[in-house]
């Protein structure tokens, strides 16, 4: 009931329009949210963020602030960037069941101090159509929810903050470490941590090895593309695939149940061949990862039983990385898969934020030879 009531609330806003002459980070609406951790009180707020066209959007995200005094200079932004949840309208993990528990390592960053800030990304708890694993739509959704934290009464937010994401997350980490210094200079980023992260787009959806997830990821991409720069579906894959694309577009990805629905209304795409044409080879190269400054350190942890980002994908990135002079703290998971990868690596990402808000040294395995001991498997 929750999350219908919410979309009523955003398209009443909508259907009204949104504020004129909104800078990136205005807070539009915020409302108080409940269940918040102890000690902790939460909100969910509607900003402003810019689309990849450069027009100005609207944006929802979840707000935990911890309820203890902030520290002199105001408290560090974590901002967490959500695994994929949907494309469609109404998959918004801020509207959906148990938002709390699905910000790995909350207890750690609410304990430590930090307000903490979940941006949906756009199109999913806001107006139009979500830009899925698109870089910089993600990346600009990332930095403004921090910029809309700063604005927000109570927060007492300061300008220092950190990503951490898991799969799409962790391709908006990468992607927010590349933007962050040309986007927004009002912002110091500590450091990007990502979990298993989508790092090559075009690997993900056309070679589906053992991934159960293949055809769902493959519909929300192909629907998404298609509706979000104006793509014709045929160029990527078979006028056959529609209806299945169709159905499995609807499905939200946030509980066990939604996973049995995606499973079941992909079957039909085994086997889908996937021949993108010019235009969508494009998009997906723009949508690859790359490496950011390297005054921006990056943690990244990846199970070696991971059947949907295959570690191979991301030894190879964290070589590009350490070429680049990134400073790389690279956590290899054994025996772990690419569902419990968040979960699974949340306490070392948490420890290795809080050195980055420290201002440690961070540990390069680059040069450790660390990086060089990774298997690709």
């Amino acid at each position: 009931m929750m999350r219908w009531v919410y979309l009523l609330i955003i398209a009443l806003l909508v259907a009204c329009g949104a504020p004129r002459h909104t800078r990136p980070g205005d807070v539009l609406q915020v409302e108080a949210f409940p269940g918040a951790p102890d000690n902790a009180v939460a909100s969910r707020m509607l900003y402003a963020s810019t689309a990849p066209d450069g027009t100005s959007i609207v944006v929802s995200a979840l707000v935990i602030v911890p309820a203890a005094a902030p520290a002199a200079g105001g408290r560090p932004v974590l901002a967490w960037l959500h695994p994929t949840t949907g494309v469609a309208p109404g998959c918004a993990p801020s509207s959906g069941p148990g938002p709390f528990a699905q910000i790995q390592g909350l207890a750690a960053f609410l304990a430590a101090g930090y307000v903490v800030v979940a941006t949906d990304y756009p199109g999913l708890g806001g107006p139009g159509v979500h830009p899925y694993l698109v870089g910089n739509s993600e990346a600009r959704a990332a930095l403004d929810s921090v910029r809309a934290t700063r604005n927000l009464a109570g927060a007492h937010a300061s300008n220092r903050f950190a990503v951490w994401g898991h799969s799409q997350g962790g391709h908006a980490a990468l992607f927010t470490a590349a933007i962050a210094a040309r986007y927004s200079p009002d912002l110091q980023l500590v450091g990007a941590a990502a979990a298993a992260p989508v790092t090559d787009v075009a690997a993900l959806i056309e070679r589906p090895a053992d991934d159960p997830l293949w055809g769902g990821l493959l519909s929300y991409a192909v629907w998404s593309w298609t509706r979000a720069f104006g793509l014709d579906p045929n160029m990527i894959v078979p006028p056959s695939t529609e209806a299945a694309i169709s159905a499995t577009a609807k499905d939200c990805l946030e509980s066990g149940r939604d996973l049995a629905r995606l499973l079941a209304d992909s079957a039909p795409l085994r086997g889908t061949p996937v021949t993108p044409n010019a235009q969508w080879r494009k998009l997906l190269t723009e949508n690859a990862a790359q490496p950011g400054p390297p005054a921006v350190p990056v943690f990244i942890a990846q199970g070696d039983k991971d059947p949907v980002i295959v570690p191979s994908l991301t030894n190879d990135f964290v070589r590009r990385l350490c070429r680049e002079r990134v400073p790389v703290r690279y956590l290899m998971m054994p025996g772990v898969d690419h569902y419990t990868a968040g979960v699974r690596s949340a306490a070392a990402a948490a420890a290795w934020i809080a050195d980055r808000f420290a201002d440690g040294t961070p540990a390069n395995d680059c040069l450790s030879g660390g990086v060089a001991a990774q298997n690709d498997r």
